[in-house]
């Protein structure tokens, strides 16, 4: 009986997202305090303390960042003094400086902005970025002797250069003098450079600790200014470049990135950059006076963009060149101040990206299809996914893997053959893997590689593919525990459709600019119904929800990007959302982001169901368990009992329970937490069989 019991819930269960909501547990006191004290709302005080803000001092600085005094970069970076040093005496030699960069829109954004900028300060300056295709990541010994081939003197490296301990040496042995500018993890041995610039090298606790390739990039040509008196008229072109950069490449917009962010997304708009403006107007980005994106029509009165506008329509346009094109027609736009040129070069941009677009969607199909004939039964105990095919384009495989992580919520390494003998691969993590350790624990296996936590790059013999698999497959078991093979979704806390409106949407204004550590806030509601869905464009599923409070019926529009695989949704779902301004013919309403759905088994439906005998019993990682709902003062409770006697217990829509075998010794606890959000989704899901009305 209680296997047919599951085959309800499971079959529903198959049809949604397959996630682990982990919702902040409300700090009510401290929010109240921090609202009245900063003039803020107690919503966005919540907002705030679940952004890891503390301290009055620290709410002040992340509502206010220009308030924020920053320590000179000079004390700051130990290297820095002598690489501004190293640049002022080659400029004033006109000794030839060379730039290596990257082919991603960190290293193509760094690369334009160090090239502008030394351009524009008398510098006798060139550049190479390695072929994606040929050379793989970062500079390498062919680009070293071709350097001093062309009477280089001086390499200056943007986005790579840290882990190239070998191209480094050979060029020090040719008696050229090396800067190495990166912001990538830091390996055991620092190549042999005269100045090294990395953000991993500086205090923890330092606000420059985030900055992405562009964003050293960026400080040094600022220092390098200042030092030659020259800072007219170059700062805000860099800045627009930086945050361009800075965006595109997923840097936490935090300490110095979101005061220098927050800058730039004003500047964007009006930049004098021809580059900037050709990308702004082919993407079909405008803004609208109070800093909203409107499509199609230019705005007369265009003041800011917002950090989704590049994340999502200007930065591709920049990647998608560096995944299947040719980067230096990126360089070319970002650095013309001819407006024809940059229109062209934009042009090639929007066109590659679409083609870019095409290929994602063809291999991320066939990858889940190999994946699903051949790893789903096994990812439990494998816990990390490694796909590797032939003919795939290693350009756009590193989406691909976003896309997989996204869907199965394990670490991906993905790769495609270059020949019949090599691999080359790009990885992605969860929370809970850091990718970068993991390569360092196959190094022995690889040929090159390289990364950070999330997100990195590697190539290998074909030979030591089985090898690789197994390799991972235990540094995966080491750190992954079972409740971490669903994709996190971190939630803010609970909200009514009556509370949503324009109002509150302006208060959370108040956090912009959200990106990386700084998320756009995340809100759920229990037990929602879907009046109206259906699907729109490529997969995206529309749809009208609806709340009833006190007999009143509140309704809201949602969308659900890319959620084809998930038509049509269950009538009553609980429903985690981000909030949206939508501008159509004049009218501006607020729309949700559907991020996440659930079965609305958390909500009061069982909580308030007329059958006043629900108890079951149920398996849970090969364990039994008893529950049931059971009164509890004015209201009901969850109980959930192991075969040890000990009662897990949780009201509707609380984040903390007791955990004991009786009340009076029970222990408070968070019950968002994976461990227990996950045991308690199993009793609900079994107790829903027993109530018909469910």
């Amino acid at each position: 009986m209680l296997d047919q019991a599951f085959v309800k819930p499971a079959r529903l269960q198959g049809r949604l997202p397959d996630q682990r909501w982990q919702i902040y547990a409300q700090q009510t006191e401290f929010s109240q305090k921090l609202a009245i004290a900063t003039n803020i709302s107690p919503i966005i005080s919540q907002l705030l303390i679940n952004r890891g803000i503390e301290t009055l001092e620290q709410a002040q600085g992340f509502l206010n960042p220009e308030s924020l005094i920053l320590p000179p970069p000079l004390e700051a970076f130990p290297d820095l003094a002598l690489s501004v040093e190293l640049l002022v005496n080659a400029i004033a030699s006109q000794e030839k400086i060379a730039i290596c960069g990257d082919y991603d829109a960190d290293g193509m954004t760094s690369t334009a902005l160090l090239l502008r900028s030394l351009r524009s300060l008398g510098a006798v300056v060139d550049y190479a970025i390695p072929s994606r295709m040929h050379d793989g990541y970062g500079i390498n010994q062919r680009i070293v002797e071709e350097f001093y081939s062309e009477g280089v003197s001086l390499i200056l490296t943007v986005d790579n250069g840290i882990s190239a301990f070998e191209p480094i040496a050979r060029a020090r042995e040719l008696g050229l003098k090396v800067i190495v500018t990166d912001h990538h993890d830091v390996p055991q041995k620092l190549p042999p450079a005269n100045a090294i610039l990395n953000p991993k090298l500086i205090d923890e606790s330092s606000p420059y600790r985030g900055v992405a390739g562009v964003g050293v990039a960026y400080i040094l040509a600022v220092c390098l200014a200042q030092q030659l008196g020259e800072t007219q008229g170059l700062i805000q072109p860099m800045l627009a470049l930086f945050t361009l950069g800075t965006i595109a490449d997923l840097a936490p917009l935090t300490g110095v990135n979101r005061r220098w962010v927050k800058r730039g997304l004003q500047y964007l708009p009006k930049s004098q950059l021809a580059g900037v403006q050709a990308l702004i107007q082919m993407s079909g980005v405008q803004t609208k006076g109070d800093g909203e994106v409107e499509r199609k029509s230019p705005s007369q009165n265009s003041k800011t963009l917002k950090p989704e506008d590049i994340g999502f329509r200007l930065g591709p346009r920049i990647n998608a060149i560096g995944r299947i094109g040719d980067p230096q027609v990126v360089i070319e736009l970002l650095t013309t101040d001819d407006e024809k040129i940059a229109l062209e070069r934009a042009s090639q941009c929007e066109e590659i990206n679409q083609q870019r677009q095409q290929m994602c969607e063809e291999i991320e199909q066939e990858a889940i299809a190999y994946v699903e004939a051949l790893y789903l039964m096994s990812l439990p105990q494998d816990r990390v996914l490694v796909v590797i095919q032939p003919n795939w384009h290693h350009g756009v495989i590193g989406i691909v893997a976003s896309r997989l992580v996204e869907r199965y919520g394990v670490p991906v390494f993905i790769g495609t053959y270059e020949d019949g003998e090599h691999i080359r691969g790009s990885a992605r993590g969860i929370p809970e893997f850091n990718v970068f350790d993991a390569l360092e624990f196959c190094h022995d296996l690889l040929g090159k590689f390289g990364g950070h936590k999330a997100a990195g790059g590697f190539s290998l013999n074909a030979a030591n593919l089985a090898q690789l698999r197994s390799r991972l497959i235990e540094f995966a078991n080491q750190c992954l525990e079972p409740q971490h093979l669903k994709p996190l979704l971190k939630i803010d806390t609970q909200a009514n459709f009556s509370e949503i409106n324009h109002q509150l949407y302006q208060q959370l204004q108040t956090l912009h600019p959200c990106g990386i550590e700084n998320p756009d806030p995340v809100f759920w509601t229990p037990n929602v119904q879907i009046v109206e869905q259906n699907i729109v464009g490529k997969g995206h599923i529309k749809l009208t929800l609806a709340q009833t409070i006190n007999d009143q019926q509140y309704k809201i529009k949602a969308i659900a990007w890319r959620w084809r695989d998930y038509f049509p949704l269950p009538s009553r779902v609980d429903v985690a959302y981000k909030l949206r301004e939508n501008h159509f013919h004049g009218n501006t309403t607020i729309e949700m982001e559907l991020i996440g759905v659930r079965l609305p088994t958390q909500s009061h439906q069982l909580f308030t169901s007329p059958s006043t005998n629900l108890r079951t019993s149920f398996e849970y990682q090969q364990r039994h368990y008893t529950c049931g709902i059971y009164p509890q003062g004015v209201s009901s409770e969850l109980r959930i009992k192991n075969s040890e006697g000990k009662v897990l217990a949780v009201q509707p829509g609380d984040t903390m329970g007791l955990l004991g075998k009786s009340r009076e010794d029970a222990q408070k606890i968070d019950v968002s937490q994976p461990q227990y959000n996950c045991i308690i989704q199993a009793a609900l899901q079994a107790l829903s069989i027993l109530s018909p009305e469910l």
